[in-house]
């Protein structure tokens, strides 16, 4: 493969250079935000395509099982067909699976095209970040990741407002056909201005088709496993059989890796402390990151009863918190140790997960707005050094590889941190109930208070509640419940988030990206 500064000064110039890296973070963009405005309309879909509802779910899981499959990928398609090219056929095939998805009438051919969009869409994530250091010098490195790190966890903040606006005002197929036209000009941008440099057909022979196979079993597996968990149980047959896939698969895969001179995916990058250390941030950012963007609308949807539109407009003071601290950001990050950066930031975010574990039924707008606010400044500390230390000090030739498993292991913990949320939900709203219940029968007017039973409600039951009273306070008991829960969730994504602490001491000091 071609040195950095080959690769560098074979397009024409910066600007084509910079050219070519924006319409990537736009395809890029338009990947991840497929996933959020498809999620705010399923119910729409749903009806319109007449799925069963035990059915609908896989509209969201075929796009995941195939994303994560396709991400580890990057480095081996990226040898094979350069950056540039791969760039250009995902997003290619990302825009024509989209067309297919708006022009589906049937449950299957939607679950097809999904297949294909999630393939395509994965490699592009990781495409992006490899770029921020193949094509870009170190004093270029920190704005080129924020303007990446700022559109990755942008289009899940804006994406219930662009799902539920799309879907109110025109229709679902929108929520697809809106790639195409983008998608077309981003493609045609990187092909003219991404460096130029020839297909390495010979890769092909090194394709291990054994590892393929295996990779993409044991990440299915693992993704289904996390899907069904929460609600059949993690020690159901099902699920354990998949557990048990994952684990064998995933062994085979790693020993087969570790020992062929030509892997299908590199893995001895895991060796390099600091590659470790920053993938193992990216997947603590994982649970935090894709956590709080999903519970934030469980919250405001089930026991606030909003809206997509209405849940989207709530959630945009993240990312405007977001796009205002970028700046910042990318200053420090020129004169900081990435280690120190990242500490202050994962400090920050998860005091900003665990001001939210304190939510009452009544919780709205004014009391999501400063945790928002407080996420919303540390997620760029927890992004850029991150990626900084894992990528930054690595060879170029090491980059593709390392890029899809630095991302991989983000969306592995988003995947992981979901489905212990739902485990908590699923599991603890039941007896959190139960423990409210016999406080409010005990007379315990904080109780009361938190669930919305009021006082005078109280005095004129002080010797027990009846049960036509207890069946008009059994909705009050259950929301307050689901509340609980939540909170607890939220909690336990903070103290997972903080943990992040315990690996920085055992990475090495970076400098200063200038």
């Amino acid at each position: 493969m071609p040195n950095r500064s080959e690769i560098r000064h074979s397009a024409s110039g910066p600007v084509l250079v910079w050219t070519g890296f924006m319409a990537m973070c736009l395809g890029m963009f338009m990947a991840i935000l497929d996933v959020q405005v498809v999620a705010t309309s399923l119910p729409t879909i749903q009806s319109a395509l007449d799925i069963s509802p035990n059915q609908m779910s896989w509209i969201q899981t075929a796009y995941l099982i195939a994303e994560v499959v396709a991400i580890p990928l990057t480095g081996f398609l990226t040898r094979f067909l350069t950056m540039r090219w791969l760039f250009a056929l995902s997003l290619t095939l990302f825009v024509i699976a989209s067309a297919g998805c708006a022009a589906s009438s049937s449950f299957g051919s939607l679950v097809s095209w999904r297949v294909l969009q999630g393939f395509s869409g994965g490699t592009l994530i990781p495409s992006v970040f490899s770029a921020v250091f193949i094509l870009f010098p170190k004093e270029r490195q920190a704005i080129a990741t924020t303007i990446a790190g700022v559109l990755a966890v942008l289009a899940p903040t804006v994406g219930p407002v662009v799902g539920g606006w799309m879907t109110e005002t025109y229709s679902w197929h929108w929520l697809f056909l809106i790639n195409v036209v983008p998608g077309i000009l981003a493609a045609m941008v990187a092909v003219r201005s991404l460096p130029r440099q020839g297909i390495e057909v010979s890769e092909l022979r090194h394709l291990d088709g054994v590892s393929l196979v295996l990779m993409a079993m044991s990440l299915a597996s693992l993704e289904l496993a996390l899907k069904e968990a929460p609600t059949s149980g993690w020690t159901s047959s099902y699920v354990a059989a998949l557990l048990g896939v994952f684990v064998v698969d995933g062994v085979a895969f790693v020993w087969r890796s570790t020992h062929r001179p030509r892997p299908l995916v590199e893995l001895n990058n895991f060796g390099d402390r600091n590659f470790l250390a920053g993938s193992i941030l990216s997947f603590i950012l994982g649970i935090g990151l894709f956590g709080s963007v999903y519970l934030m609308p469980v919250f405001l949807a089930f026991v606030r009863g909003h809206n997509a539109f209405e849940i989207g407009m709530t959630m945009l003071i993240t990312g405007i918190a977001q796009l205002l601290t970028a700046p910042i950001a990318v200053a420090l990050e020129k004169r900081l140790d990435a280690r120190l950066l990242s500490a202050a930031g994962f400090t920050l975010f998860a005091i900003g997960i665990s001001m939210s574990a304190f939510q009452d039924p009544r919780s709205d707008y004014d009391a999501m707005f400063w945790p928002q606010v407080v996420r919303g400044v540390a997620i760029m500390f927890c992004l850029l050094p991150p990626t900084r230390l894992a990528l930054g000090t690595l060879s170029v030739d090491k980059v593709p590889d390392a890029s899809g498993l630095f991302n991989l292991m983000r969306n592995l913990g988003g995947a992981i941190g979901i489905a212990l949320i739902d485990t908590i939900i699923y599991t603890r709203a039941e007896p959190l109930g139960r423990a409210l219940l016999e406080r409010l029968q005990a007379g315990d007017t904080d109780v009361a208070a938190f669930i919305g039973v009021p006082l005078q409600a109280m005095v004129e039951h002080k010797d027990g509640l009846d049960e036509t009273t207890m069946a008009l306070l059994a909705p009050l008991l259950q929301t307050a419940a689901t509340v609980q829960a939540i909170n607890e969730a939220w909690m336990v994504v903070a103290m997972l988030t903080a943990c992040a602490m315990l690996c920085l001491p055992f990475a090495k000091p970076v400098g200063p990206a200038e």
